[in-house]
């Protein structure tokens, strides 16, 4: 089958299209014939030699996809139009998928539209609702609004009821963001979150904080957060050590929590699928939820799609169609 390979860590300009040996199914895994997949940060790490697959995972990028079943498994037949998250393996013309992982695709969307779900959707929810208890009527700040991540989470936030608030770097991502649900968009260049997100509560700070950058907002992120506020840490983009401060954790009574998906024990990943489906899939097909692409690419052009999420050029998720 053909398959986006490297042969070695480096930039976009290692990934190739290549052969790989089709993959087969375990007694409850699908195979499925991918039709569109789409790029994430996560992958981007592991092209650069600083996220390998864990044990048992494909070692081909790709850690969502959109297709069709070949070889069912559970509930699952061939013909059903599936999406699901991957620990590896998406961008190639075939993949294997837990069954209990798999999410139907809602009637009225394109392999290309679902490819920009699962990952991007399922790491919302777990943080602003799992992890992060998002009630509504409370406040939250969503890093990097304008990421896949980051869309999808101003959706679900919306979809609760919370007041969100978002960062982004350009007028066009901010102006983006507000149209989706953010009642304030801070350009965090130009002026301090915290001094935005304090005049915009009164001072009192938000519920939650969902954040991508890691160390370098540590301290900022523990001033924006009210009593009680929880922390939820998606992502290291700007690095993972620095100078820690602990004291506003306790005094303030905050919260600090992280999880990936690809690190998840299987059976949790399942339970947390079957709570997002639930709740979201009927929202996707009264169309409140939308999955948000910034473009839609061929599969041999998986360099290109680096280039541009390495570039922060995306507003929401690029997709790659395979087939």
């Amino acid at each position: 089958m053909k398959a986006i390979l490297f042969d070695q860590p480096g930039g976009p300009e290692v990934l190739y299209l290549g052969e790989a040996p089709q993959p087969t199914p375990s007694v409850d895994e699908l195979l499925v014939q991918v039709h569109a997949t789409a790029v994430n940060r996560a992958e981007v790490l592991q092209r650069q030699g600083k996220y390998p697959p864990p044990p048992g995972a494909s070692p081909i990028l790709g850690l969502e996809l959109a297709g069709e079943v070949v070889v069912g498994a559970g509930a699952w037949r061939p013909g059903d139009r599936i999406m699901a998250v991957v620990t590896g393996g998406g961008y190639a013309e075939y993949a294997t998928v837990p069954a209990g992982m798999a999410l139907r695709i809602p009637e009225a969307f394109t392999y290309e539209q679902a490819a920009a779900i699962p990952e991007a959707y399922l790491t919302a929810y777990l943080n602003l609702f799992e992890l992060g208890r998002l009630q509504r009527g409370e406040t939250v700040l969503i890093h990097a609004g304008a990421s896949g991540v980051g869309s999808a989470a101003i959706q679900l936030a919306k979809s609760a009821g919370a007041r969100i608030f978002t960062t982004a770097s350009s007028a066009e991502k901010r102006e983006f963001c507000r149209s989706i649900g953010a009642e304030l968009a801070i350009d965090y260049r130009a002026e301090s979150f915290v001094d935005a997100i304090l005049a915009a509560t009164d001072g009192r700070g938000v519920d939650v904080i969902i954040d991508f950058i890691g160390a370098p907002y540590w301290s900022d992120n523990l001033k924006a957060l009210a009593a009680g506020g929880r922390l939820l840490l998606v992502g290291f983009l700007g690095g993972a050590s620095g100078d820690l401060n602990l004291a506003p954790v306790l005094m303030k009574r905050l919260t600090v929590r992280g999880a990936t998906l690809r690190g998840m024990p299987l059976a949790e990943k399942i339970s947390l699928n079957q709570a997002f489906a639930a709740y979201a899939l009927p929202l996707f097909e009264d169309d409140l939820l939308r999955p948000v692409i910034d473009r839609v690419l061929p599969l041999n052009q998986a360099a290109e799609a680096h280039r541009l999420m390495e570039a922060n050029a995306n507003i929401g998720k690029i997709v790659l169609r395979v087939s």
